[in-house]
């Protein structure tokens, strides 16, 4: 027995077997038990642990002091990173959405491309509006507008709705302040700047190719009419308003399933219709805080370590002082300057933060679960292996991404896990923050490959777009797999050069 014990605990086959047993519990756990994925990460990261000889006070502490234990360390050090980010990027979306943003941005586009453009407007939309809003909000928000561009231009539902949610899709996987690619950047150490800069390479491609192209093509050969009942939906509420459950259960902790909001009040519902904000604002608050992050990173590259100006936009640029920013600003002029209550901005910011805990309690277990690997040798292991079988660290992050993503279907413990795993692989890897945020992305692509019926994103798709179980496969299934796969091809290439 001792022998087992030992081979487990410092061989390095032993090391890999218990890493791969972990994953295997883990999904068992979500899957099987249902139990919720932060009660299985920790109940799993415990496990490794004690199997793997860490002490019970390295584990959690002693009762005179837990501060240094792996438990506290992994849960504060990535919520202390993710936590405001997150939490403002909520609040920015929410004020967005309430008065009437993506109404006017929806209608203008349309009005620009014209009918024959209608499924380009719609892909942009999604893109834009995608920045701010969660995917299952924005679904809810645009969904009835895309139910009046098809009936006009007389084609099918899918033609329009795709390039919409390709849209969403991809801001939600690649772009803060979502919570995949942040958690991602918190878990691997590397700037938001960089995952900005990383996303939009390879995510733009990948938006173009799934939702543009595929869009158009899968939309002529699958037909899906728009009935009356969804005609007569409210634009603020969606079909089953926005904070409607879509049948299956949204899954809360993923991107592509993330909890949705109440619908408006009736005076921010009224507002939003009578005073509709201008184009100009949207796009402008909705920019700001990427152009002040971006600023930050070309800063620190660019400017000297004395320069007053790299100070300035070291600090406007750092992302949750950019962030609140923003949200400060979508608040007076979309809120307070066109006539909201200080009352109604206070009920907004309230409604949208309530979804967003499960979201940090799954990451922060999900770093956990990395600190335990890194402190049982597990991670070095894997990085030995890695070497030795020739497997560049970016293509094990997506492998693992796509496993974990099509077992259990939630593109957050995909990312989490995933980057908790390569954590200690990175760590003592030497790399920049481009290959860092290209490694992030490649993580963040597979995590929303192939979405199925185990995903809550896949029936918010086929109860919002009137679409049977076949038909969702065929247009969204295919539509998320070659997001996942463009996208990763992108950054693929990209490594090569940076």
């Amino acid at each position: 027995m001792s022998g087992f014990v030992t081979w487990l605990q410092h061989d390095t086959a032993g090391l890999l077997t218990l890493a791969v047993v972990s994953v295997a519990v883990l999904l068992l756990l979500i899957i099987k038990l249902k139990i919720e994925p932060f009660i299985a990460l920790i109940v799993v990261s415990v496990l490794v642990a004690l199997a793997a000889g860490v002490s019970v006070a390295d584990l959690v502490g002693t009762p005179i002091k837990s501060s240094s234990s792996l438990i506290e360390t992994g849960f504060g050090g990535i919520l202390g990173h993710i936590a405001p980010i997150i939490g403002l990027g909520t609040v920015l979306g929410a004020v967005m959405e309430r008065s009437g943003g993506a109404d006017v941005l929806t209608t203008r586009l349309l009005a620009l491309f014209g009918p024959k453009g209608a499924p380009l407007a719609m892909g942009l939309t999604g893109l834009i509006l995608g920045i701010p809003v969660f995917f299952d909000i924005g679904v809810f928000v645009v969904a009835p507008l895309v139910y009046v561009a098809a009936k006009r231009g007389g084609r099918s539902l899918v033609l329009y709705a795709l390039p919409m949610l390709a849209g969403l899709s991809m801001t939600h996987a690649f772009l803060p302040p979502h919570p995949g690619p942040v958690a991602a950047a918190g878990l691997l150490h590397v700037s938001l700047g960089w995952i900005i800069i990383m996303g939009l390479a390879c995510g733009i491609p990948a938006w173009l190719v799934a939702g543009v192209w595929w869009g158009s093509f899968i939309g002529r050969r699958v037909h899906v009419e728009v009935t009356d009942e969804m005609l007569a939906a409210e634009p603020e509420h969606g079909p089953a308003g926005a904070g409607g459950a879509a049948p299956g259960g949204a899954d809360p902790i993923q991107p592509n399933g993330a909890a949705g909001s109440a619908g408006p009040s009736g005076g921010t519902a009224t507002l939003a219709r009578s005073r509709p904000p201008s184009l100009a604002m949207i796009n402008f608050i909705v920019l700001v805080p990427m152009v002040l992050i971006l600023a930050a990173t070309v800063a620190t590259i660019t400017l000297p370590a004395t320069s007053q100006l790299r100070s300035v936009l070291l600090f406007v640029g750092t992302p949750a002082i950019a962030l609140t920013i923003a949200v400060l600003l979508a608040m007076y002029l979309l809120g307070i300057r066109r006539g909201m209550t200080v009352t109604e901005l206070g009920e907004i910011t309230g409604e949208s933060l309530k979804p967003i805990g499960m979201i940090l309690l799954v990451v922060g277990a999900g770093a956990f679960f990395g600190a335990v690997l890194r402190a049982t040798g597990v991670g070095d292991a894997l990085a030995h292996s890695m070497t030795a079988g020739g497997l560049p660290v970016i293509v094990a992050g997506y492998l693992i991404s796509c496993a974990l993503r099509l077992a259990q279907g939630s593109a957050t413990v995909a990312i989490v896990t995933t980057a908790g795993i390569l954590e200690p692989v990175v760590a003592t890897g030497g790399y920049s923050q481009a290959q860092l945020a290209l490694i992030a992305i490649a993580v963040s692509a597979g995590s929303i490959i192939a979405s199925h019926v185990n995903d809550g994103g896949f029936w918010i798709v086929a109860r919002y777009f009137n679409m049977s179980v076949k038909d969702t496969l065929k247009t969204w299934t295919v539509l998320e797999t070659i997001l996942s796969v463009v996208g990763f091809a992108a950054a693929g290439l990209l490594w090569i050069v940076v």
